[in-house]
């Protein structure tokens, strides 16, 4: 395991954050996610027999070692450019008898041992792993042989980096995994990520709210949710016609805009939050009594990665009970809720993951996915109770059979954006973002 670093030094350090943070501040955040990112391999380390080397600029060895403890090598880098210090590295690290090497940098804080676990793992049945970062690079490269080709002719610091890599690796024809797509942290814009992982509001629940055109159903929702205690509310509305803006404005919560996309629109609202943990919550959902005390109790138990509610469908239609009925054994016999049963998760483990996927259509299911791999999803003894106008609007079994098919079309692997055009091509209802 190489992590390259650099040492914290002020003015040498994270120079494009100095105008937000100054020189020290920007050389105390490298130095407390260096730090970060070393204790999380030294988490891997306690599951799997791996080496841990620093290759390193800036200093030398022994305040290295002074700074970073003296369980790990440390070896200056060596090389023109980023290219050619990576592939130094791999070089030595195969000539050291390694059998298999990831390399990876320390401005991802969302790594943990699980990402770099998975990527290991993946190596078993590929050439190449990757880790994908938000800004067109990648936070990680795995192999178990040297491919030197991957290493020259790429542009670094752009954002074509994994998308030129990726180019190399087919051309070289290496089969490459790539696991989670995590946010690094470069610019002030980026500080968000840091700052929800080091110090989130302990016991704070930030229930994030998207909208588009929502004015029959928000402020109804709104009054429902005042009163409890330890509850920050943000609307992140996607440029609603109607007055849904002024509707939360009225109701002294925090509003803000996004593109009208769900999944965009969770996410800004993510960046935003300060509670350490998310609810995110549809306008047209209602939560249970009590809800916060059960979020706090499902997310305090042991091996829980998320959880989410019982659905209850707001409708005296026929054949809702079945749909309810169906929903909740799906939920909880294969920990797979949807959004419309407001899920909720631990904020600094959202972003590590990266938060949601940028997709017009199926971001919960995909989400829901991901977290499954790093423990349960676990359904709450209490329904949130969700209006019935999707199931009004084409019928109950219509409605059902579409989403059947959305989930099927997108395990087969047909594109996303040709599933919501079809999807919501097929619905009429208001509101529905």
């Amino acid at each position: 395991m190489i992590v390259f670093t650099r040492y914290p030094e002020p003015g040498k350090t994270k120079t494009r954050l100095m105008p937000e943070l100054g020189a020290e501040g920007a050389a105390e955040l490298q130095r407390k996610m260096a730090e970060h990112a070393i204790s999380q391999v030294r988490e891997l380390a306690k599951r799997r027999p791996i080496s841990i080397e620093v290759r390193y600029e800036g200093r030398n060895p022994s305040l290295m070692k002074q700074w970073l403890g003296g369980d790990i090598l440390f070896h200056e880098q060596d090389g023109a450019d980023l290219g050619e210090r990576m592939l130094t590295a791999f070089l030595d690290a195969f000539r050291y008898g390694a059998e298999r090497v990831l390399l990876m940098g320390t401005d991802c804080p969302g790594i943990t041992p699980q990402i770099l676990e998975k990527a290991f793992q993946e190596l078993d049945r590929s050439d190449l792993a990757l880790g994908p970062a938000a800004d067109g690079g990648y936070y990680l490269i795995g192999s178990k042989r040297v491919y030197p080709e991957l290493f020259s002719n790429v542009p670094w610091g752009t954002e074509n980096v994994l998308e030129c890599t990726l180019e190399i690796a087919r051309l070289q024809k290496l089969n490459t995994s790539l696991v989670d797509r995590l946010h690094d942290v470069d610019r002030a814009e980026d500080l968000h990520v840091w700052i929800n992982i080091e110090r989130p509001a302990e016991g704070l629940v930030s229930i994030i709210i998207p909208t588009w055109n929502e004015e029959l159903n928000l402020g109804s929702l709104l009054n429902h949710l005042v009163g409890p205690a330890n509850v920050e509310i943000i609307v992140v509305d996607g440029n609603s016609s109607d007055r849904t803006t002024e509707i939360a404005v009225s109701h002294n919560v925090k509003v803000i805009q996004a593109p009208r996309c769900r999944a965009i629109q969770m996410n800004a609202g993510a960046k935003e939050a300060r509670g350490d943990i998310l609810l995110f919550l549809h306008a047209d959902t209602r939560l249970p009594q009590n809800w916060g005390s059960m979020v706090r109790n499902v997310l305090a138990e042991p091996g829980t990665t998320a959880g989410a509610f019982e659905l209850a469908i707001d409708g005296n239609v026929r054949g809702l009970s079945i749909i309810e009925c169906l929903t909740n054994f799906r939920s909880r016999r294969l920990q797979l809720p949807y959004g419309d049963q407001a899920i909720f998760l631990r904020a600094h483990l959202f972003h590590q993951i990266g938060g949601y996927s940028d997709l017009p259509i199926m971001e919960d299911f995909e989400l829901i996915q991901r977290l499954r791999k790093f423990g349960r999803i676990v359904i709450a003894p209490a329904a949130a109770v969700t209006s019935a106008r999707r199931w009004q609007d084409l019928g109950i079994w219509m409605t059902t059979l579409i989403n059947q098919a959305m989930i099927i079309g997108y395990l087969l692997g047909i594109s996303p954006a040709r599933l919501a055009r079809w999807y919501y091509g097929r619905r009429r209802t208001e509101g529905v973002n």
